[in-house]
């Protein structure tokens, strides 16, 4: 069964940084593509950041250079760095992932993990 669960969320002022991490369960023979969403109040889900098994990652254009998305698949984790964080950052963040590359809908999510950028 495969799981994903979020931690790192939280507070944090304009410039700060959080890191937040998914940590998965149940992919024990191959490494899926794990993606980072975010959605804001008011706002419909975004696509934040995205990491193929082989470890080519994307993002959209708000968060490059910001962001840093990577995965240790000895922990079974993937992280997102973000750095000079700005209030329209803020949102709930979801990790998720699906078999095969990163194009295409997700299969499994976590419950998401809060992170507020105050100015």
């Amino acid at each position: 069964q495969v799981q994903l669960a979020e931690s790192g969320g939280g507070s944090v002022q304009a410039g700060g940084s959080l890191r937040l991490s998914c940590a998965t369960s149940g992919f024990t023979y191959s490494w899926p593509c794990v993606g980072w969403f975010r959605q804001a109040p008011g706002k419909e889900r975004e696509e934040v950041a995205t990491i193929e098994g082989s470890g080519r990652p994307r993002y959209i254009d708000s968060v490059k250079g910001r962001f840093i998305i990577s995965q240790d698949k000895a922990k079974k984790t993937v992280a997102l760095q973000m750095n000079s964080l700005k209030p329209e950052d803020t949102g709930m963040y979801s990790c998720a992932a699906r078999w095969g590359p990163c194009i295409g809908a997700f299969s499994y999510w976590g419950q998401g993990t809060q992170v507020t950028v105050s100015s």
